[in-house]
């Protein structure tokens, strides 16, 4: 491996419409452009993995790879997949990916290394990632609380976060109705988590056109590959 200055890593983020990947140095910046690939349907974890190699092959020289994956990960294991394959619960990404690329492989989920390249380190704050499904992480003073998947908690009129407002709801009501929802999941969890910032990011965070409350920050999509730096922060 080269000296720890010019240690470079592949950042990679997984999610239910595309695989992106690109090249950081050891402050977090971007060394590459971002590449991206569709999703392969059905994305079961062999040609999901078969992606992420293409993915490399088209970013140049690195040292280690971080994962945002979209689920609980637990020591590199995926335990839930609900917008990707079955074949996902007790997978070992870590080991198997880091065979395939001949380098040390670290796996999180994937709005948790979003909040990572976001989040200041101050107080209570909160990520939210809208895209084809809803995630979520909590900080407390730059500690992450691991494994929230909030998505998948009750919201409203007995649906979860992610049925009221992931892609497919996008789709189904509009634009103005989901907005409307977006700004009562909002108050709601201020509520229940008094935090201090949210930070909404993921590829649907754009179709937001509500006035949002000012301790509220809409995060660049790319935000989800520059949090794979802090994977590595021993």
């Amino acid at each position: 491996m080269n000296n720890k200055e010019n240690i470079r890593t592949l950042s990679v983020d997984i999610g239910g419409s595309g695989v992106k990947a690109i090249v950081l140095d050891i402050t977090g910046n971007p060394l590459t452009q971002r590449s991206r690939l569709e999703t392969p349907q059905p994305p079961k974890p062999e040609v999901v993995i078969n992606a992420i190699k293409t993915l490399a092959s088209t970013q140049g020289e690195f040292d280690r790879v971080s994962v945002g994956f979209p689920g609980v990960v637990r020591n590199g294991v995926t335990e839930t997949a609900v917008n990707l394959d079955p074949g996902w619960i007790g997978f070992d990404l870590a080991t198997v990916l880091s065979n395939r690329l001949s380098k040390p492989v670290r796996v999180i989920n994937d709005a948790d290394m979003q909040g990572l390249g976001a989040i200041q380190g101050l107080g209570v704050e909160l990520v939210i990632t809208l895209g084809t499904g809803f995630g979520s992480a909590l900080f407390v003073d730059g500690k992450l609380v691991p494994n929230l998947e909030m998505g998948h908690h009750p919201f409203r009129k007995g649906e979860t976060y992610e049925e009221q407002l992931g892609r497919a709801a996008l789709e189904r009501v509009g634009d103005n109705k989901w907005n409307r929802r977006l700004l009562k999941a909002i108050a709601t969890l201020q509520r229940l988590f008094n935090y201090d910032s949210l930070y909404i990011g993921g590829g649907e965070a754009t179709r937001i056109k509500s006035q949002l409350p000012t301790n509220v920050k809409i995060i660049p999509n790319i935000t989800g590959l520059l949090g794979g730096i802090a994977l590595w922060r021993d």
